[in-house]
């Protein structure tokens, strides 16, 4: 975990961890490796400071830190830290923030 704190994205990137696939179905069938779906949703860990216009004003990135994100199906940075796998995005690239639900 604390390897990711010593990595700071630079501008409007973001460093998210991808959750795990299921591999057990809810009635404890296991799923077979080629079956398993490419989840598309991630947990932020990491964010950059923003993007900076051709003013030179820089705008905040939209999301935070523990912030679950969904992301494109292709795309993003893949980096390891500690045998641990994470993926760099653009702020541009992450298609929303998951709400919890009230």
């Amino acid at each position: 975990m604390a390897a990711f704190r010593r990595f700071r994205p630079l501008f409007d990137r973001i460093l998210v961890e991808r959750f795990v696939p299921e591999t057990r179905t809810k009635g404890g069938v296991l799923i077979p490796e080629k079956s398993q779906q490419k989840v598309n949703q991630a947990m932020v860990v990491a964010v950059g400071a923003g993007a900076r216009d051709s003013a030179g004003v820089v705008h905040k990135v939209a999301v935070e830190v523990g912030d679950k994100v969904l992301l494109p199906e292709f795309g993003g940075t893949k980096v390891s830290f500690e045998e641990k796998d994470y993926f760099i995005f653009r702020e541009g690239d992450i298609l929303g923030v998951l709400q919890e639900e009230k």
